[in-house]
């Protein structure tokens, strides 16, 4: 992995260590996916070696993998669990620190254990800070494979450039609910990231959308010199046991 000067790894890596530092009685943990997600799984397993008392549900298969590979407990979601916290990556945060997530597959998985969690902590480099969503980035929806093809036939006869996720093996990229993504590129970034989740999962076959507008109760900002900057939202709403 590069750590050059300029790397965005550590960045990325300041602003896990920053967020695990953060943890108090916190003992609920849900883990997102992906490269970001990734350094706060080694910090929490750094910070609390086996991490006893803690429960931990990660949101994908790739990071329970490596959750326990370092030893921290993770299990399966049950009915009546609800998070103290959850710390995650994003693709995009806008000026509004509204996100688009879902490079790493996990959006569907990612969405529900964040609107189980009273604290969603969003952990980003510099380079993934935007003033609207959509600016640099696609925004990836779930869709049922079944529906796929009308799904991406309708979203383009609407503006949207579809293209569908594929894997190494150029075959369609399959989530743990095995489903697929489509990644859809806007004609120019999103006004009102809450009205495009809303159009987009009126049609029948998707599943999720990785906008998550108003869910983030602060973003931490890591640069390469390991400076952490922090920003919060001061209207989300908690959310309670």
């Amino acid at each position: 992995m590069p750590r050059g000067p300029e790397s965005p790894e550590i960045a990325k890596e300041a602003a896990a260590r920053f967020a695990v530092g953060r943890i108090g009685s916190e003992r609920r943990i849900a883990l997102g996916t992906g490269s970001t997600a990734a350094w706060a799984v080694r910090a929490l397993a750094e910070r609390f070696p086996g991490a006893p008392g803690f429960t931990f549900v990660a949101s994908s298969r790739a990071t329970e993998d490596l959750a326990k590979g370092l030893g921290l407990p993770v299990r399966a979601l049950r009915e009546e669990d609800r998070f103290d916290l959850m710390i995650d990556g994003a693709d995009e945060v806008s000026a509004a620190l509204d996100l688009t997530k879902g490079g790493g597959g996990a959006l569907f998985r990612e969405k529900l254990l964040a609107q189980l969690s009273r604290r969603l902590v969003i952990i980003v480099d510099e380079g993934k800070l935007v003033e609207h969503l959509g600016a640099r980035r696609p925004i990836p929806i779930e869709v049922v494979p079944f529906a796929r093809p009308v799904v991406a036939n309708e979203l383009a006869a609407e503006g949207w450039t579809v293209r569908v996720r594929g894997d190494a093996s150029g075959s369609p990229f399959r989530t743990d609910n095995g489903n697929e993504i489509l990644d859809l590129t806007p004609r120019q970034p999103l006004a009102d990231p809450r009205a495009t989740h809303e159009a987009l999962r009126s049609h029948t076959g998707v599943v999720e959308t990785g906008i998550f507008a108003g869910m983030a109760e602060r973003v931490l900002i890591g640069h390469p010199d390991g400076r952490v900057e922090e920003r919060r939202r001061p209207d989300v709403g908690h959310r309670q046991d």
